[in-house]
């Protein structure tokens, strides 16, 4: 853990210390310890942290602490980052196209023995660069639903069709076998991985042999106003009762890999107005920063609160709330979150905005576009405190 990093116990503390210039992002350490241990005990199966989704070194410790043993990686560097920091983590290379020698430093460095393909042309890349003895290689599959807020077959995956063959050259070729696949990100519904684990059961039913590992991915969501999700419950009950359909070798292991889930909850933006234009909010962050993700529509808007003179700020007694457009702090007209926020009508510059559930996607998107880009990171350490939901 960073030990560097500024601890308060509250984010007015934090807020009345400093009255920062720039944004402060809030870890709270005990919100990420409840979160994996909720994945951990629901999920029916192996969890595998998408470290794409936040990679901030805290972040990654905090999840493992809770229980979380395996990552999912998507490059060499972040193999190394997961071993620097839990040298007894298991590191998954679950991307199926990569950088030549890339594997080779996985395995030769890290020993990671969990690699993934999508197409026979791969197999003689990966052959080329790591021994496939003792090696567990996924063959990804394409699966869609229209509960996902962003399909992600579009760029990886085999049609299913395609499936038994590739399996079957990887299983040749002296590798163990696995199938993989991924429903989209922020799914909706859980019947999106009934579909999925149906189509994957139809698959390995074909094969004259059978695999030991399906990775079934992420997309589980978490929810943000205006955006309702059903209970992570049923996701895990969905999962759970189809799951039984896969013809699995003996000890077969489900296979998950939560980004957002995990991510999302324990972390918090804290940002300042900097200036009122009627109902137009100018603030210290933005688009090209911590609010990266809102680019893609999935969903618009996070959890807010307000604070004013170190202290969470309703408004004037009896004053209504009102809506307001957030403008980011470039030269670029499009800096603007989507909709509007409701907020007290007689919010001011100076005022500061606690923006909840903002960890996934945030950290590790955000650019230095005019040189906007914030290193405060601080541990809200209080553990009946929370980022605004």
């Amino acid at each position: 853990m960073n030990g560097a990093r500024a601890r308060f116990d509250d984010v007015g503390a934090m807020l009345r210390a400093w009255r920062p210039r720039e944004p402060v992002y809030c870890i709270y350490p005990h919100v990420y310890r409840a979160t994996a241990r909720e994945f951990l005990q629901g999920f029916p199966g192996r969890v595998l942290y998408a470290v794409k989704a936040n990679d901030d070194p805290d972040v990654i410790e905090l999840l493992h602490g809770g229980g979380v043993a395996h990552f999912d990686c998507a490059s060499l560097a972040e193999v190394a980052l997961v071993r620097r920091l839990c040298p007894a983590a298991t590191c998954y290379f679950m991307v199926p196209v990569s950088p030549r020698g890339e594997l080779r430093g996985a395995q030769a460095e890290f020993g990671v023995r969990h690699f993934m393909l999508d197409h026979a042309d791969r197999l003689p890349a990966l052959a080329a660069e790591i021994a496939l003895t003792g090696t567990v290689v996924f063959a990804r599959m394409a699966v869609s639903h229209a509960s996902a807020m962003m399909d992600l077959s579009s760029k990886f995956g085999a049609p299913p069709g395609d499936i038994p063959d590739l399996l079957t050259r990887i299983r040749a070729s002296g590798a163990e076998p696995a199938l993989a696949f991924n429903v989209g990100s922020l799914v909706t519904q859980p019947d999106a991985y009934r579909h999925a684990i149906e189509v994957a059961a139809g698959v390995l039913e074909a094969l004259p042999f059978r695999v030991r590992l399906v990775d079934i991915g992420g997309g589980f969501p978490r929810a943000y106003p205006g955006f309702p999700v059903p209970p992570m419950a049923e996701y895990f009950a969905a999962v759970a009762e189809t799951a039984r359909r896969l013809p699995l070798a003996p000890g077969g292991v489900l296979l998950a890999e939560p980004g957002r889930a995990l991510a999302a909850p324990g972390l918090s933006a804290v940002v300042e107005v900097l200036l009122r234009k009627d109902d137009r909010l100018y603030l210290n962050d933005g688009m090209y920063g911590i609010f990266w993700e809102l680019r893609f529509k999935a969903h618009t808007r996070f959890a807010v609160r307000a604070l004013r003179d170190g202290r969470p700020y309703a408004g004037r007694s009896g004053a209504a709330a009102a809506g307001f457009r957030l403008y980011g702090p470039t030269c670029d007209a499009s800096d603007v979150l989507p909709g509007a926020v409701e907020l007290p009508a007689d919010v001011r510059a100076g005022d500061y905005l606690e923006f909840g559930q903002i960890g996934a996607y945030s950290l590790s998107g955000r650019t230095r576009f005019n040189g906007h880009y914030s290193e405060r990171i601080v541990h809200i350490t209080a553990e009946d405190e929370s980022p605004p939901v």
